[in-house]
C-alpha cells in the first residue's frame, strides 16, 4: 500500500469515529488545551443523532465496519465504563465476542484446508458460531480419540484478516513518521516504536500455533496458581489458522449480574483478576496481555479460566524488579524509592532532579492510597500521568507498552467486579511473595548461579576472542605499514563521500581494537 493509500485510508477512519460520536465520550475536563481544541473541531462533523441514545449502538457498528484493529480498539475501551461510560461501555462489550461472524461453510473450508481433512473425519460433531471477534471465531465441537470422548472449542482464524490488519499497521507507520518528523513533542513518546510493538503483538496472534505454544506454557507456570487456569490443547487438531482446544464451560465474567445470581463471589474474583496478572507478570515475565472480560470465564466451583492468548507479553528479569519495587513503594507511600527504581532503570532522564520527581509521585499516590475504586477518576488518573511524564521528559519504554496497557484493562475488569476494590491491599501479598523470593536467601542463591554460569561462559570464550584480538591487531599493523588496500572503485566511493568519512572509519577501527583489548584484558585477568 502507497503512502497515500494508508494516509487516505487513516482519514476515512478517523472520519467515520468522528462522524459516529466516538469524539463526544472522550473525557476532556484535564484534557491539554491543543487536545480539547482539536475534540472541538472534529465534533463539528458529528452526525445530530450522535448525541441520542443510539450513539453507542452506532459507534460499535462504526468500529466494527472500520476493521479488526478499531475492534480492538473497542474491546480496550469496554474495561473502562468509568471513562465512557455505562451505556457505551456495555454496548461495546459486544465486540469482545459478538462480532458478525462469516458464514459456517467459509469456516469449515478454512478448517478442512488448515487441516487437511474432512471436518466430519477431524470431529463427531460441531456445531454453529458460538462466538466471534475481530480475528477469529469459535465453534463448539466434540471428538473422540485414544484418550477417550470431549467437548472442544475449536477457534478459526477470519480469511483475509492478516491483510487487513497489515493495511491497518501501515496507516498506523505512516501517522507515526509523521508526528515522530514534524511534531517534536510527540517524539519522546516514540509512536513508532509503540506501532512497532503493535505489529509484532499481531504477527504472533496471526498464528494460531503460537497462541497454543502460549496457552501451554501458561498451564506450566500456573499449574499451582489458586483459582485460575487455562484450557488444554489439543494439539493433533491445531495449525497456523486453527485451534482446537477443551471446551470451558461457565459464565463471561462481564455477565456480572448472571455471575451474581449464580451465587459467585465477585469481589474475590476481582481479586483474582488482579492477583493473577500481577503475579505472572512479575513471578513468570509471561502475561495474557488481552484480558478483556470476553476472555474471561467463571467456571460454576468458581475458577476463572482465561482464554484466548494470542497476545501475551514478556517482562525481562530486571523489569520484572523494577515493577515490583515501584508497586512496594507505592503501597509504603517511600515515594523517594519509586523516584530512585525510576531513575535507575532509566525510565526518567539523568538529568532530571530527583525528588522533584519523587514529588510529583507523592501528588499522584496520596490521593488515590486510601481511596476505593469507585472513588478513583482512571481517566483523571491517566492525565495526571500523562503530564508527569512530559515535565520530566520521560521516553516511551516500548517494553512496557504492552504491560500498561494490560494493568489498565485489568482494573476496569477488577473494578467492574467490585467498585470498591483497594487495589493496593490487593496487590500487597503479590509484591510481598516476589520481593520475598528475589531478594531472600534462595533469591540470592540464584543470582549467586547465574553470576557462577555467566563467569564460567566468559572464561570459556576468552581464547576465541584472544585469538579474534591478535588477528585484528595483525590486520591493523599491516594497516598502519602498507595503507588501506582499496578497489579503484572503492577509492572513487570514498572520494565522493570525502575525507571526513575515512578518518571517521578508521577511528572506529581503532575504538573497536582498544575495546577488545580492553575485554580481553577483563576476561584473562
Amino acid at each position: 500500500m502507497t503512502t497515500l493509500g494508508s494516509m487516505l485510508r487513516l482519514m476515512r477512519g478517523n472520519f467515520v469515529l468522528a462522524r459516529e460520536g466516538v469524539l463526544g465520550i472522550l473525557p476532556l475536563a484535564d484534557a491539554p488545551p491543543q487536545v480539547r481544541f482539536a475534540v472541538r473541531v472534529g465534533r463539528l462533523i458529528e452526525r445530530r443523532s450522535a448525541k441520542k441514545s443510539d450513539m453507542a449502538a452506532r459507534l460499535s457498528s462504526a468500529l466494527n465496519r472500520l476493521g479488526p484493529s478499531y475492534i480492538k480498539l473497542g474491546q480496550f475501551l469496554a474495561t473502562r465504563a468509568d471513562v465512557v461510560g455505562e451505556e457505551v461501555a456495555a454496548e461495546l462489550a459486544k465486540l469482545q465476542d459478538q462480532v458478525p461472524p462469516l458464514p459456517d461453510e467459509v469456516a469449515r473450508k478454512a478448517i478442512e484446508s488448515a487441516l487437511g481433512a474432512p471436518v466430519e473425519e477431524l470431529f463427531d460433531e460441531i456445531g454453529t458460531c458460538v462466538a466471534a471477534a475481530s480475528i477469529a471465531q469459535v465453534y463448539h465441537a466434540r471428538l473422540t480419540d485414544i484418550s477417550g470422548t470431549r467437548e472442544v472449542a475449536v477457534k478459526v482464524l477470519r480469511p483475509g484478516v492478516v491483510r487487513r490488519f497489515e493495511n491497518d499497521l501501515e496507516s498506523y507507520y505512516v501517522a507515526a513518521r509523521f508526528l515522530e518528523r514534524y511534531v517534536a513533542n510527540s517524539r519522546r513518546l516514540r509512536p513508532v516504536a509503540i506501532v512497532d510493538t503493535l505489529a509484532e503483538s499481531v504477527r504472533f496472534e496471526m498464528d494460531l500455533r503460537l497462541e497454543a505454544a502460549a496457552i501451554s506454557e501458561m498451564a506450566e507456570n500456573c499449574a499451582e496458581d489458586p483459582g485460575f487456569r487455562v484450557p488444554r490443547v489439543e494439539w493433533s487438531r491445531t495449525a497456523r489458522t486453527v485451534l482446537t482446544m477443551e471446551w470451558i464451560e461457565g459464565i463471561k465474567i462481564g455477565r456480572v449480574a448472571e455471575l451474581r445470581d449464580h451465587g459467585h463471589d465477585l469481589p474475590g474474583l476481582g481479586v483474582v483478576v488482579l492477583q493473577t496478572f500481577l503475579r505472572h507478570a512479575m513471578r513468570d515475565g509471561f502475561f495474557h496481555a488481552d484480558m478483556h472480560q470476553g476472555n474471561l470465564i467463571v467456571e460454576p466451583d468458581g475458577t476463572l479460566v482465561a482464554v484466548d492468548l494470542g497476545i501475551t507479553g514478556r517482562l525481562g528479569r530486571n523489569d520484572r524488579g523494577f515493577l515490583a519495587q515501584i508497586l512496594y513503594g507505592f503501597i509504603m507511600r517511600d515515594y523517594r524509592r519509586v523516584a530512585e527504581v525510576h531513575f535507575r532503570a532509566g525510565y526518567v532522564p539523568e538529568d532530571q532532579d530527583v525528588d522533584r520527581f519523587a514529588q510529583a509521585l507523592r501528588a499522584i499516590g496520596e490521593p488515590i492510597r486510601d481511596a476505593t475504586a469507585a472513588d478513583i477518576s482512571m481517566s483523571r488518573l491517566l492525565a495526571q500521568l500523562f503530564e508527569v511524564t512530559e515535565i520530566f521528559q520521560m521516553v516511551t519504554q516500548p517494553q512496557l507498552i504492552m504491560l500498561q496497557k494490560t494493568m489498565v484493562v485489568v482494573e476496569g475488569v477488577a473494578r467492574s467486579l467490585d467498585p470498591n476494590l483497594d487495589i493496593w491491599r490487593v496487590a500487597e501479598p503479590v509484591v510481598r511473595d516476589w520481593m520475598t523470593a528475589e531478594l531472600g536467601p534462595a533469591g540470592t542463591l540464584r543470582k549467586a548461579h547465574d553470576s557462577v554460569d555467566a563467569l564460567i561462559r566468559a572464561v570459556l570464550s576468552a581464547p576465541e576472542l584472544a585469538e579474534r584480538l591478535e588477528r585484528l591487531s595483525k590486520d591493523v599493523e599491516v594497516v598502519l605499514e602498507r595503507g588501506l588496500p582499496l578497489a579503484a572503485h572503492s577509492v572513487h566511493a570514498l572520494g565522493k563521500k570525502g575525507e571526513r568519512g575515512a578518518l571517521l572509519r578508521l577511528a572506529a577501527l581503532w575504538v573497536g581494537a582498544i575495546s577488545l583489548a580492553i575485554i580481553a584484558w577483563n576476561l584473562t585477568s
